[in-house]
């Protein structure tokens, strides 16, 4: 299943264009054990694997986040460099490729 278009962004990556998104509503472990948001991203032609990116910055739906710290599209196309570098192939489809950044 691809990315949703509703809510999604689109990011050009070396020439390549991706799609990427943040879920709105905070996952249980999100709010109640502090997990960090994740980042779901895929290739515009919406074949080959998905990335997920998984960060340490808090949910700002978190009931215990005080300050919320964005994510900005620099961010998420310098951790799509980062994940491609580190072996995900984003044409070549297979299970989704988890990467763990920390800002």
């Amino acid at each position: 299943m691809g990315i949703p278009k509703k809510g999604s962004r689109k990011i050009t990556v070396d020439g390549e264009n991706f799609i990427w998104l943040i879920r709105r509503k905070a996952t249980y472990g999100q709010t109640d054990f502090g997990m960090g948001l994740n980042i779901a991203v895929e290739h515009a032609e919406g074949t080959g694997s998905k990335l997920v990116i998984l960060t340490d910055k808090p949910h700002p739906k978190d009931w215990a986040t005080t300050e919320v710290k964005p994510v900005v599209p620099s961010e998420v196309a310098s951790w799509i460099n980062q994940a491609i570098k580190a072996g995900w192939q984003p044409k070549k489809s297979g299970k989704p490729f988890e990467f763990i950044v920390n800002s």
